[in-house]
């Protein structure tokens, strides 16, 4: 099993960070390039890659009283992941999100991972933005 981690501070609540991130209609806004999450019943979820011939059948479990989001693949036990968020005393919050890959051939490799992991956490904080100025104008 391979893991990875990347992490970033947000300068929101914590709830509105968490409210972002787990708005499922909204998280092809945030999640790497060409991923597409679509709710079937909760926590059952399809993801969509451009590109790819099927979806692929996922879980997709909110739990918003640890503020975090967990994720995997239902089928073939590909990857697993999570997402945490946490207030850092009153002022800004970091998020951190982390993905294991149980087999060799479904890691995509420490580089392109990591960079996958940065580019959605700067959408993410973009988002959250958009919507913290957005309410505040």
């Amino acid at each position: 099993m391979t893991e990875y981690e990347r992490s970033r501070t947000m300068p929101a609540l914590p709830e509105h960070v968490f409210d972002q991130a787990g708005n499922v209609d909204q998280m092809g806004q945030w999640l790497p390039g060409g991923l597409h999450v679509h709710a079937q019943e909760l926590p059952a979820v399809t993801v969509h890659e451009d590109g790819a011939a099927d979806d692929k059948a996922a879980v997709l479990r909110a739990r918003k009283d640890q503020m975090r989001l967990e994720w995997g693949t239902r089928e073939g036990g590909g990857y697993t992941g999570w997402l945490q968020v946490a207030g850092l005393d009153g002022g800004p919050t970091e998020v951190t999100a982390h993905l294991s890959f149980f087999a060799e051939e479904n890691d995509p490799g420490e580089q392109a991972v990591n960079e996958a992991l940065d580019r959605s956490l700067e959408r993410l904080e973009q988002q959250v933005r958009l919507r913290v100025d957005g309410a505040a104008g």
